[in-house]
């Protein structure tokens, strides 16, 4: 028997049983071994006798419960049904990501996680508990993946969602090393976010992908400086636009006057944009007066200059890219998730 050796087994067990536990005249007892299945490499096994009921459910134990994992589990798991009558597959892990849940159910296999999440259905037995939240989020991938230099990777795959690229063309567009190019690929493969064909990879389900980066996200990780100007929110963008070319600073429009021009059904009051350097340079030669209440600008200096990638020209004017735009504003208090949306709709969507 293939037991982890993280010491998760008891702790499934009695997930298990507590799952079940509410179910009138169910009699839950552990097998050593079911049959056919004795050096198959069952993780472990429980007999469920009761009215109507008599059942085996079979264990398949994952450490991960992404789709890639959950899908290698669940085939194994449809093995042992063939090989043994009355078994009933079962896919436990810590967290079963929702994608990994849809590819149990649509295989019949039943499901089980230490967060709260479960699909148990056999012999008029069903018990459904969703949306609990990952009590053992992966942190150290989910840093790796959405860390600063990681995150250009990604602004290069959603340049060109349709392209298939090669490791080496990622990492020069992206400027960083092929060793983390190839560390984001494992991650997105998991999640089964990757294309992968002879001539190279490519984004899928790009839109899952966005949603969990901006879930890890927030413009804040930007440094943030606010000013005031007697002008129009035009007038200042135009003027800084043009300052920062005369200066060679590079910059870009960012969340709302960014989506204004690639939406123009957003409303704003306030300039935001992103500057390469010293931002106080820029704003005293824009006249602008630092305030800590009332701003109608905030220059920002980024996190990562993979803010700057894939930037916009609108009329002589730069903006950030509309991933960048969306990720920004969809977090963003106020009316942010709504020009979110309409970016994501009028902007992104379509090239997908």
């Amino acid at each position: 028997m293939k037991l982890p050796e993280n010491g998760l087994i008891g702790k499934f067990e009695s997930a298990i049983r507590d799952a079940l536990q509410n179910v009138p005249g169910l009699i839950i007892t552990p097998l050593e071994t079911l049959g056919n299945l004795r050096d198959s490499g069952v993780d472990f096994t429980f007999q469920v006798t009761g009215p109507s009921v008599k059942r085996f459910l079979v264990i398949e134990v994952k450490t991960r419960g992404e789709p890639r994992q959950a899908r290698e589990a669940v085939n194994q798991l449809l093995r042992y049904q063939l090989q043994a009558e009355g078994a009933y597959g079962v896919l436990v892990a810590p967290y079963i990501s929702l994608r990994a849940a849809e590819i149990c159910k649509a295989e019949g296999i039943g499901y089980l996680d230490l967060s709260g999440n479960c699909r148990l259905s056999f012999d008029g037995v069903f018990i459904e508990r969703e949306g609990k939240p990952n009590k053992f989020a992966e942190k150290r991938d989910l840093r790796t993946l959405y860390s600063p230099k990681a995150t250009r990777v990604l602004r290069v795959l959603f340049s060109d969602p349709a392209r298939f690229w090669k490791v080496e063309k990622v990492a020069g567009t992206a400027d960083v090393s092929l060793g983390l190019v190839s560390n984001v690929k494992k991650l997105l493969r998991d999640r089964e976010w990757l294309r992968e064909e002879k001539r190279g990879f490519a984004l899928r389900r790009p839109l899952e992908l966005l949603k969990e980066w901006s879930e890890n996200y927030s413009f804040r990780q930007n440094e943030a400086k606010d000013y005031y100007s007697l002008k129009s929110p035009g007038e200042i963008e135009t003027a800084l636009a043009e300052s920062c070319v005369e200066q060679g600073v590079e910059y870009g429009l960012a969340l709302f006057s960014a989506a204004v021009r690639m939406a123009p059904a957003v409303r704003y009051e306030r300039v935001f944009a992103y500057l390469e350097g010293p931002v106080d340079d820029v704003a005293r030669t824009l006249g602008l007066k630092g305030v800590a209440t009332g701003p109608n600008v905030t220059l920002l200096s980024p996190y990562d200059v993979g803010v700057f990638f894939d930037a916009k020209d609108y009329d002589g004017i730069r903006t950030v890219s509309p991933i960048q735009t969306y990720l920004d504003l969809v977090n963003y208090k106020g009316r942010g998730g709504e020009a979110a949306a309409a970016i994501l709709k009028e902007v992104i969507e379509p090239l997908w």
